[in-house]
């Protein structure tokens, strides 16, 4: 009668039924995969703690899946075509979540199908994978962080092809003027520059020496935004 409890009432006598041992192992290793990736993902990146559980139980999820088809194509197709409705009810996510989700769903399925050490070897390789690639991502965007977006009000008499040549070479790695415009009655010119800064915390003095250039008249400086939510 227990024997009978864990047999599905369609299995034929071909069919190979997982014994309870097996579909425990499995489980198990999966949640400890799922923890390891939550584990991995909160490093220096901010998420919610709901995300982190649906992270965590995704691996046991699709495992528990994949043994249930248990080589069945025409269920394996069904179950696919399940995982993909869910994307589309689901809320727009960054591109780190959604690698993060695939490779949780990959993990299950490795473990669903039985190879436990491959897929703790995978969990393990693409987790220290995604910590070097989250440290090089960081520098990346600290060197973004120095990049701005320049507005300068200058008066006509005044060459601004050559009259911040000195202070941009003092202030900035980088320049380019990307716009040029008159301004009342073209008595004034509206210079923008796309500009990347030696270091931080030069803003103040740079706009005070080009305050003393352009006649003190209106500047502006933008740093340069990014969605949360772009790929």
């Amino acid at each position: 009668m227990f024997d009978t409890l864990f047999r599905g009432i369609f299995d034929g006598s071909y069919t190979s039924v997982i014994s309870i041992q097996d579909f425990l192992l499995c489980i198990g290793c999966s949640l400890l995969i799922g923890l390891l990736l939550a584990a991995a993902y909160t490093f220096h990146t901010q998420t919610s703690g709901s995300f982190l559980v649906s992270l965590a139980m995704l691996p046991a999820v699709v495992s528990v899946v994949i043994m249930m088809v248990n080589g069945n194509i025409g269920t394996g197709v069904a179950v696919a075509g399940a995982f993909g409705l869910v994307r589309f009810r689901s809320a727009p996510g960054t591109a780190k979540e959604i690698g993060m989700l695939f490779l949780a769903m990959s993990t299950g399925l490795i473990s669903g199908m039985g190879y436990l050490g491959y897929s703790i070897l995978f969990a393990l390789l693409l987790c220290g994978i995604f910590v070097v690639y989250t440290v090089l991502a960081e520098a990346l965007d600290r060197r973004d962080n120095l990049e701005r977006t320049l507005r300068i009000t200058i008066p006509e008499d005044l060459n601004y092809g050559t009259a911040f040549d000195d202070l941009f070479a003092m202030y900035t790695s980088r320049h380019a003027l990307t716009e040029v415009k008159t301004a009342n009655l073209g008595s004034l010119y509206k210079l923008t520059y796309r500009i990347r800064m030696k270091g931080e915390n030069l803003e103040k003095e740079m706009m005070d020496d080009l305050r003393c250039r352009n006649g003190n008249l209106e500047i502006l400086m933008l740093s340069r935004e990014k969605p949360d939510t772009e790929l």
